[in-house]
């Protein structure tokens, strides 16, 4: 089953592995910080995909941008995820056509932390999924303003094998799509095909750039 992915304005999708990125490429290429450069803010253009395993679909994601601030002195790591809209579409029991738009809403800020001798990054979002159309056999399926799932999901991110902190590389992590609710009379079928454990999401980070 696919869904798509957005950013609610206000409450940018968060990342951590990103977040994580833009710590490691801050401490390798940055020159000694004094007391006052302690924080060090970055920007990466990022895309990715996340796989959703009840329908056994993906869905891609961005291109989008991710905005971080890092201590170079303590390795802690804050960043914010922009992605743009996303639609991703799926068969129901392996029959019935499903077409679904989505969003990762940040509840709270991504929080992780840098190795600053490995480069090494872990990072924890909570983050809210947002239905916000869909469709079943091409036919519009009212959702309403408030379908989304019933807590927030977990995602913990880590930099993954090849990654170069300056130019960027891929992030990876697994999630559970905990249960839908204030959905209508489509709950039931959402939390069928779309909530559950054993989920991927994997973004990649372009160049790092640096921010004033």
């Amino acid at each position: 089953m696919s869904r798509l992915l957005r950013t609610r304005a206000a409450r940018g999708a968060t990342v951590t592995v990103l977040a994580g990125l833009v710590a490691v490429f801050t401490i390798a290429a940055a020159p000694a910080a004094s007391a006052a450069d302690t924080v060090v803010k970055v920007k990466y253009p990022v895309h990715g995909s996340t796989f959703l395993k009840a329908p056994n679909a993906s869905i891609k994601l961005g291109p989008g941008t991710l905005r971080a601030k890092v201590d170079l002195n303590t390795g802690a790591v804050t960043a914010s995820l922009n992605l743009p809209p996303a639609t991703g579409s799926f068969k129901e029991l392996g029959l019935i056509p499903v077409t679904a738009t989505a969003a990762f809403i940040q509840n709270g800020p991504t929080t992780g932390k840098v190795d600053l001798s490995t480069g090494a990054v872990t990072t924890t979002s909570k983050i809210t999924l947002q239905i916000t159309n869909l469709s079943v056999a091409g036919i519009p399926v009212p959702v309403g303003p408030a379908c989304e799932s019933a807590t927030p999901a977990s995602i913990t991110l880590t930099s993954q094998p090849g990654f170069s902190i300056i130019n960027g590389g891929k992030v990876s992590g697994t999630y559970t799509v905990p249960p839908f609710a204030h959905c209508g009379l489509t709950t039931p079928l959402l939390n069928l095909t779309i909530a559950g454990p054993g989920n991927t999401l994997t973004l990649t980070l372009g160049k790092a750039h640096a921010l004033p």
